[in-house]
């Protein structure tokens, strides 16, 4: 891809397009999971944000015709399975791939619903793949960095509005005595020259508060689109017309929710936003 342009395909979401009733011809045998990972094509690198359960992403790969071995960088969103999942399979084909990720990412956490605790963390072998790596190919992520000279991670997200949360039950330990501030979640923008497009992972920062906190690095640059998990599942009506409300104040163009947003908070924003919202699947291709 030349200076200033991107294709951003999503190899893995909660749902996949059909090749029968996609509005354009879309590959046959996709798969979905409950998962995220978005290949982007800009400043002739091969990006891979997020990786999904593991599954899909191999499955997905062969049916849109995506080479993983050609991976210039492996960026994760931040620790959890189905973001980090087939980091291992990813790392075994791309031997030269470098690695963009908070140190939080290796953290054991859990999800604790009805008392029950889950292990929701990175998996054991992606775990083990990312400290198998030698310490040149992988690169803490501790503040905004560059990845090439029009993508850029945020590093951790400042949380500053008040109706925006991590998301969920989630905790460091199984007994729920240490809540779990996700603070690896990061997003990923790429500067085209329509404005910026930013990927998303969870949003367990705030979908509000990460879209200020880019606005704020790049001195209030136009955003042309916002792509990801918004993870507004579970969230309080309140909270989704605030964010509808800050969305449509930022006059985004594009939105495209996927993953943990919900189809319920989807049609609420699509409510608000109208055709602005493009729900998104594995198999899509945007680009800018």
């Amino acid at each position: 891809m030349s200076s200033k342009r991107a294709r951003i395909t999503i190899l893995v979401d909660n749902d996949s397009l059909d090749a029968a009733s996609a509005p354009d011809p879309a590959p046959a045998g996709l798969a979905s999971e409950h998962g995220l990972g978005f290949w982007i094509e800009s400043d002739v690198k091969r990006i891979l944000f997020a990786t999904g359960q593991g599954p899909s992403l191999r499955t997905n790969v062969l049916a849109i015709g995506i080479d993983l071995a050609q991976t210039d960088i492996l960026a994760l969103s931040h620790g959890h399975y189905d973001h980090t999942g087939g980091a291992d399979y990813v790392l075994g084909l791309a031997t030269h791939a470098q690695v963009y990720c908070h140190p939080a990412v290796v953290q054991t956490r859990y999800s604790l619903r009805d008392g029950k605790a889950r292990s929701i963390g990175i998996p054991a072998h992606p775990r083990k793949a990312l400290k198998r790596l030698p310490a040149e190919r992988l690169r803490w992520v501790l503040g905004p960095i560059m990845l090439t000279k029009h993508v850029r991670l945020t590093g951790p997200i400042p949380r500053t509005t008040g109706y925006e949360d991590t998301g969920g039950p989630f905790y460091l330990d199984k007994a729920g005595w240490r809540p779990d501030p996700l603070e690896d979640d990061l997003a990923l923008w790429v500067q085209t020259g329509e404005g910026l497009v930013v990927c998303f992972g969870c949003a367990h920062s705030g979908v509000v508060n990460t879209l200020r906190y880019i606005r704020e690095l790049t001195q209030g640059a136009k955003i042309r689109a916002a792509i990801g998990g918004f993870h507004l599942l579970s969230a309080s009506g309140h909270r989704l017309d605030s964010t509808a409300e800050a969305l449509l104040e930022l006059d985004i163009p594009l939105i495209v929710p996927c993953h943990c947003t919900g189809k319920e908070a989807t049609r609420n924003l699509a409510e608000v936003l109208g055709r602005r919202v493009s729900p998104g699947a594995a198999g899509m291709v945007l680009e800018f």
